[in-house]
């Protein structure tokens, strides 16, 4: 997943609008709920021409900013639909100083949108006389251009519904909400990077406990798989560059209006030492009164 954003916090004169598109199955409608559990007023699948109407008045004068906030669906199932005409309808919005508009895009592989499909026995918007993937290859296409253009983009490939509610709570919480999230994901670098990492750490130059008989089965958070990571001689300073250095970046972070931050650590099997060392360093940060929260998104992998 990656997420991009050059917008700093609105003022508290703006109403937050979030619009909210990209690919059938990746997640939009659940997006959508999550949304209006946050305090937003929630529009499904609106027709491009009422965008403009629906934000007049959204919010009385010397409201407060949650009152009149707004997330609004708009994907290929809109009567009218085109990315293109999306775009044009989207651009006075973003000119509007009342409005604080965020285009979020939400993404999947194909294969797991496939999957979601089948599993549900839904009909894909697109492929109503083809086969399914052509229908995803189709829509793909149709709303490449909304991709980039987007503020935040998400992909759900590897993400529960709890999680993306995490991610959306960072990026889209309303005044008076939590300050900057922090999540902390130990993984395997054979199982690639987590899609929606800000900071990516290497730990595979530390002593490697899969090689030793008694510490193969057991996992980081084994006090005997922990000691014999912070018996390696490059832990300690490591670690301790690491505290210091995630510490002072926090305040930078939140002084530029950034609402939600994952840090990924890595080995090879995400087992073992990015474990620990994630177990480690959400300890710290608890310690130093910030709230984390840990996924260890490979641990029941094997070494092949």
């Amino acid at each position: 997943m990656g997420t991009r954003s050059d917008k700093t916090e609105p003022s508290g004169a703006r109403t937050r609008v979030v619009m909210v598109t990209g690919m059938s199955g990746a997640g939009k409608s659940t997006a959508l709920k999550i949304l209006e559990d946050f305090g937003y007023e929630a529009v499904d699948n609106i027709p491009l021409p009422l965008l403009a109407n629906l934000l007049e008045g959204a919010r009385a004068p010397g409201a407060a900013p949650r009152d009149g906030a707004l997330a609004a669906d708009v994907d290929i199932r809109t009567r009218d639909f085109t990315a293109e005409r999306f775009i044009a309808e989207l651009r006075p919005l973003l000119a509007r100083d009342d409005l604080d508009v965020r285009l979020l895009y939400l993404n999947c592989d194909d294969e797991v949108l496939a999957r979601r499909y089948t599993e549900t026995r839904r009909r894909h918007p697109l492929a109503e006389d083809r086969p399914l993937m052509d229908g995803i290859h189709l829509e793909r296409e149709l709303i490449a251009r909304l991709r980039d253009r987007a503020d935040t983009a998400i992909d759900t490939t590897r993400l529960s519904p709890t999680e993306l509610r995490r991610l959306l709570a960072g990026y889209f919480r309303l005044e008076g909400g939590p300050a900057l999230s922090l999540s902390l994901v130990s993984f395997a670098y054979r199982r690639g990077l987590p899609r929606e990492a800000d900071l990516v750490f290497d730990v595979r130059f530390l002593a490697n406990p899969h090689y030793e008989r008694k510490l193969r089965p057991l996992d980081g958070r084994d006090r005997d798989v922990g000691a014999f990571v912070a018996n390696d001689s490059a832990f300690p300073g490591f670690f301790d560059s690491l505290e210091r250095m995630v510490l002072a970046l926090l305040p930078r972070y939140e002084r530029e209006g950034k609402t939600y931050l994952t840090i990924a650590v890595g080995c090879t099997g995400g087992r073992h030492r990015t474990v620990f060392v994630v177990e480690r360093l959400a300890a710290a940060l608890g310690a130093a009164d910030r709230v984390v929260v840990v996924r260890h998104r490979d641990i029941g992998s094997e070494i092949t």
